[in-house]
């Protein structure tokens, strides 16, 4: 009788933690717990439905719509789509984005991952830096680009104003008003505030290492690029996938920053997707032009998540 018991509760506990309460719904014996967890999850699935499922479906509809956002929408079928796929200028943001997207993530994880290394090693001596870096990481992206934008200013900015002052002159370049130095620019000040993040979850990920490991490591004569190297590295890089897959969907639909220092410019050299379904949506009145590159941008979101979730799923058996 107990090994009949213990398998059923094997079998149970290998069907999920919802098998139970799926079986239950569609029999229609629902508990009184069960009740109650609906109307605890009621709030939440109402404001996500209004939040975010009906724009998604709406923008989904829109797209499929020859519409202005005055006049009568007229059915237009996969004409939107079509188009975008034969506009130079969607491809050009579709080149930005991707050069755009590449940039922010890699730098900023890079950075965040050196120091979450560094501090490893040396978290008292390095406590004001992480503390600095994270601070950007809590600023909004509006003040932030302000910032930059005076930094990276002309005629009066603090970065050429530096280089006139040690003898640089030669160097100081309108840095937002060129298209061979804008993207650049505004990648700078983007990693600027996304640096934090890959810096927070690459430390709390050494911070779980078992110091015992480390104990033996010095005990056996390794030294500190040792350490770092072939244990630190090695065991932080669960924080370092998080970091990568955040800071990859942050990029992708970033606004604030790119509208306030070029404004999708010069000659659309910062343009992403973003901004390009901005620009037919809100300035050029297409709302069915904009929202099918708004769907595009969600199946790019959509396939830089697959390997997240497979590696959770994987994580989970």
């Amino acid at each position: 009788m107990s090994v009949q018991h213990g398998s059923i509760l094997t079998s149970q506990t290998q069907a999920g933690p919802f098998a139970g309460l799926a079986t239950r719904l569609f029999g229609g014996n629902l508990r009184r717990a069960d009740w109650i967890a609906f109307a605890l999850l009621a709030p939440t699935l109402i404001f996500f439905s209004i939040g975010v499922l009906y724009p998604l479906f709406e923008t989904i509809r829109v797209s499929f719509l020859d519409w202005t956002g005055l006049s009568q929408p007229k059915p237009a079928g996969f004409s939107n789509y079509i188009k975008l796929f034969n506009d130079a200028n969607f491809w050009n943001a579709l080149r930005v984005t991707l050069t755009w997207t590449l940039a922010c993530t890699g730098i900023s994880v890079f950075i965040g991952w050196s120091v979450a290394l560094i501090s490893g090693l040396a978290p008292k001596q390095t406590a004001p830096f992480r503390v600095a870096i994270f601070a950007a990481y809590g600023i909004s992206e509006t003040a932030s680009g302000l910032m930059w934008l005076g930094i990276l200013q002309p005629d009066f900015g603090l970065l050429n104003g530096v280089l006139r002052i040690v003898g640089l002159e030669g160097w100081a370049s309108p840095w937002l008003g060129e298209p061979s130095t804008a993207i650049w620019g505004v990648v700078a000040a983007y990693v600027w505030t996304q640096a934090g993040l890959p810096l927070l979850t690459c430390y709390a990920a050494i911070q779980a290492i078992p110091k015992s490991q480390i104990e033996a490591a010095h005990m056996d004569g390794a030294t500190h690029f040792q350490i770092l190297r072939y244990i630190m590295a090695p065991l932080s890089l669960p924080g370092v996938r998080i970091a990568i897959f955040i800071n990859l969907l942050n990029s992708l639909k970033a606004f604030d920053m790119i509208h306030i220092l070029t404004a999708g410019g010069p000659i659309r050299s910062t343009e992403t997707v973003g901004y390009f379904m901005y620009q037919e949506s809100v300035v050029y009145f297409k709302q069915g032009y904009g929202a099918a590159s708004t769907v595009v941008l969600l199946l790019a979101v959509i396939v830089c998540s697959i390997p997240l979730i497979l590696d959770k799923a994987s994580e989970s058996k």
